[in-house]
């Protein structure tokens, strides 16, 4: 969907207007994660360099009016963020795995020092950048899932190591008792 309905110097239509905000309001509904960057100095080169990135990972990469991104965060998830909308801001969605999306944003910061995080919304949650800096150092699902899985296993291995050792030790002990037996 294409929302740069506009050029400068030129006005959408109301019908349009309506358009850009339905689709914004269900992208920001369907969002599990929202990230609000500020762009100011990027040239069109890098900002296409950006979306292409974050496009080959299905995130979704916007700039659109801040008045109806405004209207569309409405009773929405991200209605918390209404005053982030000032200035030029750019609109990072993610519909499945919020902390890549986060890392490839930040990733791509780093290299390009005009871009910049100026906040976000985490599953309903409104962060400060330094709050998506934070999220953004937890390793990916699957390793914190096989770390879970090791700490669950750890025990129960330790458990059954133990308990192997001390029925070895009574088999020896019961071995050295019938060598002495029969010694006898």
């Amino acid at each position: 969907m294409i929302y740069r309905l506009w050029g400068r110097g030129c006005k959408l239509k109301r019908e349009k207007k309506e358009q850009v905000v339905n689709n914004l309001k269900n992208d920001f509904n369907r969002a599990k994660a929202i990230f609000f960057t500020d762009y100011i100095g990027m040239t069109v080169a890098e900002l296409s360099e950006l979306r292409r990135l974050l496009r080959d990972n299905n995130f979704d990469y916007r700039i659109v009016k801040n008045t109806l991104a405004k209207i569309a965060s409405a009773k929405t998830p991200i209605s918390a963020a209404k005053d982030s909308f000032k200035g030029p801001v750019g609109i990072v969605m993610s519909y499945d795995d919020s902390i890549t999306a986060l890392k490839k944003v930040l990733e791509y910061s780093t290299k390009n020092d005009k871009l910049k995080v100026s906040g976000g919304i985490i599953e309903g949650t409104l962060c400060a950048p330094d709050e998506l800096k934070a999220y953004a150092e937890i390793p990916p699902r699957h390793v914190l899932l096989s770390m879970f899985i090791g700490g669950l296993q750890s025990p129960l291995s330790k458990l059954s190591s133990a308990l192997h050792a001390t029925l070895c030790k009574f088999g020896y002990i019961l071995e050295a008792i019938k060598t002495k037996k029969s010694k006898e």
